[in-house]
């Protein structure tokens, strides 16, 4: 979801009308906002450069160490070193995020062209994934044959698929790109629950599966950021209506307060109240891009709402460094989109303070990769697996900081 190039095809907007931050987080203590104080003076200090720096450096650790190469159809491990009685290769979700770096790392001035051909090999492996299954296509959560044994359709793993299908044509120009977002929005919109007697009616499924008892903020919040950019490249009322359809469902079945998400809801009405960024994320950037979509200010004041609710909650203590960094990722670039047309020094300040600590805490410096706790997120385990998934989330959380221009 690589922001700049979603610049150029924004619609204009009237900046000079926007209103200022409302006040950041309360509640915090001040020794808890002293010492975030001085994580951002030092996050402050890096430049572009160097945030370019640390994404190639990633970037080159994750191909050294987790890319299978050409022979191995440019596919990933899930993780490294592979145990006994792992799958062969990575399942979905951590593919999507390596696609999802290297198109950052194509958008890093002076150096991008040397990534072009590595972002198109990228998307060619994906399709490797596609299973046009009787009617039901769709990308599996694992390898089908010849290669695999299949998967079941994720629909939030469709969803990322096609936001990423987007940043390519963005990139690229290359109308094969925006098919395939189209096609994968397709997928995700048979997730839309329309049973009436369940508590709550609607949200998306969260798996193409007759045993799926649950409806999640995940996958409604970032089906309905896809159908919402879709609407702002193609203008079909089509998208636009799933695009606020989701997206309202989240807002009155699952927003437990300002930014803030409850995970999912079951069909018998049970919620699971576990709260993830990357939920946070998807809802702040879907009412972005209507606001750039359609004018509609409501859209921009909702955003500034759980931008600010969100940044009050996961900046406390140990939330934010606690969350997969993969969550993260897709939040800060959720945050850097809404930075471009409202802009907050907040936003870019609090992912500089996440990347600098995680550089310096969470990185091997003999083989450059990031460990963590079994969750992706916390502390370093220096005898953990290094995976694909969060290599690739730090690839783009450096490259998002080397691009943003605020």
């Amino acid at each position: 979801m690589k922001t700049t190039a979603r610049v150029a095809l924004a619609l204009a907007v009237l900046c000079g009308a926007l209103g200022t931050s409302p006040a950041a987080a309360a509640g915090s203590d001040r020794a808890a906002q002293g010492s975030d104080r001085g994580a951002s003076a030092s996050a402050r200090g890096a430049s572009a450069s160097d945030w370019a720096r640390r994404a190639e450096v990633t970037y080159g650790s994750l191909q050294q160490h987790l890319y299978q190469g050409p022979q191995e159809h440019g596919l990933y491990l899930e993780k490294t070193p592979r145990k006994e009685g792992e799958n062969p290769h990575s399942y979905l979700w951590p593919l999507r995020e390596a696609a999802a770096a290297t198109v950052g790392m194509a958008g890093l001035p002076g150096v991008s062209a040397r990534y072009h051909r590595d972002a198109a090999e990228r998307f060619t492996t994906l399709r490797l994934y596609f299973n046009p299954r009787d009617g039901r296509p769709g990308y599996d959560s694992y390898l089908p044959a010849p290669l695999g044994a299949g998967g079941d359709v994720f629909y939030d793993d469709n969803a990322v698929v096609g936001l990423s299908f987007l940043d390519q044509y963005r990139a690229t120009g290359k109308q094969v790109y925006l098919d395939r977002a189209v096609e994968t929005y397709g997928v995700v919109g048979r997730g839309w629950d329309d049973d009436p007697a369940k508590p709550c009616p609607g949200g998306m499924n969260w798996v193409d599966s007759p045993n799926n008892t649950m409806r999640a903020a995940n996958v409604t919040g970032l089906a309905a950021e896809l159908a919402a950019e879709l609407y702002a490249i193609e203008h079909d009322d089509r998208f636009l209506a799933s695009a606020k359809k989701w997206y309202e469902w989240n807002w009155s079945c699952l927003r437990r307060s300002p930014g803030l998400y409850d995970n999912s809801r079951d069909d018998d009405g049970t919620v699971n109240t576990t709260l993830w960024t990357y939920n946070s994320g998807a809802m702040i950037g879907t009412a972005t891009t209507l606001y750039r979509a359609t004018g509609d200010r409501s859209y921009l004041d909702r955003a500034v709402a759980d931008a600010d609710g969100s940044l009050a909650y996961w900046k406390q203590g140990e939330r934010l460094h606690d969350q997969p960094a993969i969550f993260n990722a897709i939040y800060f670039d959720n945050l850097r989109l809404l930075n471009e047309v409202r802009p907050d020094s907040t936003y870019r300040t609090t992912a500089a303070t996440y990347a600098e600590r995680t550089w310096k805490e969470n990185r091997t410096p003999s083989d450059g990769l990031f460990r963590f706790q079994p969750s992706g997120g916390g502390d370093h385990d220096p005898a953990a697996q290094a995976e694909t998934l969060e290599q690739s989330a730090m690839v783009q959380i450096f490259a998002g900081l080397a691009t943003d221009r605020t």
